[in-house]
């Protein structure tokens, strides 16, 4: 009933391909070219100022004129007959110098002296150390201060310091000090470098030399002397910085209480001093056209209690010893002095060319004054503080400073007639030589006999500061007035006035 039948294939092309060709077109489009442009404006700069003037005041009428513009009655009369008095005593006060050296000053006197800051070390103070040397740096802004003893006691096997603040730090406290530098016995001077703020130049109990760096808070021991056959032997009292002429630095100068005075030059490199010069105080060697009744004592030389640079001679230098003899010494002096060689590699000569009316104890303090080439001031046991002239041995002034001794005394920077001095009652007594009274312009009093004033400094830069220290281990810094510090237009003439004057 059913059959296969075979049917030829039939294929039917497909139109999608090609309607869809067809269909698709490529359409492309862009916008318009966008431009930029970059600009900036600023305003003008502008000022507003206003000035405003004041009503002017009718001139204050000292003669009422009368109602009916008639002038006071007998007034033309009373002018006539006074005129020629009236001139005559303005023309007598304008030759007059009454007030030449007075000064209209609106500053308040009721403090003349103030404690501004009171250091302290107390490690130092525990140990019953006193301040021995206090020292401003150049800069002014840091005072360093030496411990020691000023009285019996087994110096040298005792460990001391030396300590440093800045007084213009913020935040300064009182009780620490920004840098202690350790010594292994006592500090009996102390100098700051004249210019480099970090040197500081110290003489030890055990005779030696010691230069220390600040800048290096490890190891602040630049040079030091050691112990040889050419250095001191004994305590050294005094070190001073000496420009050296031919290598335009400095040089340290350092006195002991054996008799040597002796020039160090540091080499930095090698960490050592070189003795340039060295020279000794011999009884036989002193000038005694001024004054023969010196004896030795049994002693070979004349032991150094102090010693004072000139600011106007570098040839100059004056030294005090225990004695009481007050002498002129120069450097270039090729006088051998009489002493055995003892092995020293340097030779010593004898330095002193003319000799002062001696004291009746050891001479503490010498300093020469910044303002004349001859004055200079002197203090010591007998407690007198004696102005001398480098032109004759008396001296030419003795004022009364204390009942004890007189530790140190030191002319102004700033005031000519203006030097202090530290007792050992404790007090510091300030004194004008332009006042008619011989008593002191001002007194810094603190503490009592039990804290003697032992040391004081004068601050180059700020002479409105002074630096003391004491026994008890203080170093206090006073402000003072403007009185103290503030040179008067004559001033320079009454000084010249005093140096011209003959020593009774």
């Amino acid at each position: 009933m059913f059959t296969d039948e075979a049917v030829e294939p039939l294929s039917i092309r497909s139109a999608w391909g090609t309607s869809r060709q067809s269909a698709l077109q490529s359409i492309g489009c862009q916008t318009t070219a966008v431009h930029r442009a970059e600009a900036e404006v600023q305003t003008r700069s502008t000022s507003t100022g206003w000035t405003q003037t004041q009503p002017r005041e009718a001139p204050e009428q000292l003669l009422q004129r009368s109602a009916d513009g008639l002038e006071p009655p007998g007034l033309r009369a009373f002018l006539r007959r006074v005129e020629d008095m009236v001139i005559r005593e303005l023309d007598r006060n304008s030759r007059s110098h009454a007030f030449d050296e007075f000064q209209v000053n609106w500053e308040d006197h009721s403090q003349p002296v103030l404690c501004l800051h009171c250091l302290q070390h107390p490690s130092a103070q525990e140990r019953g150390l006193h301040v021995t040397r206090v020292s401003w740096s150049c800069t002014g802004s840091v005072v360093a201060c030496a411990y020691g003893r000023t009285d019996d006691g087994d110096w040298i096997s005792e460990p001391s310091c030396v300590c440093l603040w800045n007084v213009d730090r913020r935040g300064l406290n009182p009780r620490q000090a920004d840098l202690v530098i350790d010594v292994p016995t006592a500090v009996t001077a102390l100098c700051c470098h004249p210019q480099q703020p970090a040197l500081i130049a110290g003489g030890l109990y055990s005779g030696e030399v010691v230069v220390w760096d600040t800048s290096q808070t490890q190891d602040p021991v630049l040079v030091q002397t050691g112990m040889s056959a050419d250095s001191h032997r004994e305590p050294v009292y005094q070190v001073a910085w000496v420009p050296l002429q031919k290598t335009g630095e400095f040089g340290v100068l350092s006195a002991c209480s054996g008799g040597r005075v002796l020039l160090w030059t540091g080499l930095l490199n090698e960490g050592r001093f070189v003795l340039n010069a060295a020279y000794t105080l011999v009884p036989q060697q002193i000038p005694h056209s001024s004054y023969a009744g010196f004896k030795a004592r049994g002693s070979s030389t004349v032991g150094v209690t102090s010693l004072a640079l000139s600011p106007w001679d570098p040839d100059t230098f004056l030294v005090g010893s225990e004695g009481g003899l007050l002498l002129r010494c120069s450097f270039s002096s090729q006088t051998p002095a009489a002493v055995p060689s003892e092995g020293h590699k340097v030779p010593l000569r004898a330095p002193a060319v003319f000799v002062f009316r001696p004291r009746s104890g050891p001479v503490h303090s010498i300093h020469c004054s910044p303002f004349h080439r001859n004055l200079f001031v002197s203090a010591g046991t007998d407690g007198l503080a004696h102005l001398h002239s480098l032109l004759q041995a008396d001296p030419l002034l003795s004022l009364r400073v204390s009942d004890s001794s007189v530790f140190e005394v030191q002319w102004s920077p700033t005031r000519p007639l203006v030097f202090a001095a530290a007792t050992g009652q404790g007090e510091v007594q300030i004194f004008d030589l332009g006042r008619r009274s011989q008593r002191p312009a001002a007194t810094i009093e603190q503490g009592g006999a039990d804290q003697a004033a032992t040391c004081l400094a004068f601050n180059s830069q700020n002479p409105h500061l002074l630096a003391l220290g004491r026994t008890n281990g203080t170093v206090c810094i006073w402000q003072l007035g403007h009185d103290l510090t503030e040179q008067s237009p004559r001033e320079i003439g009454q000084l010249e006035q005093i140096a011209n004057q003959v020593a009774a």
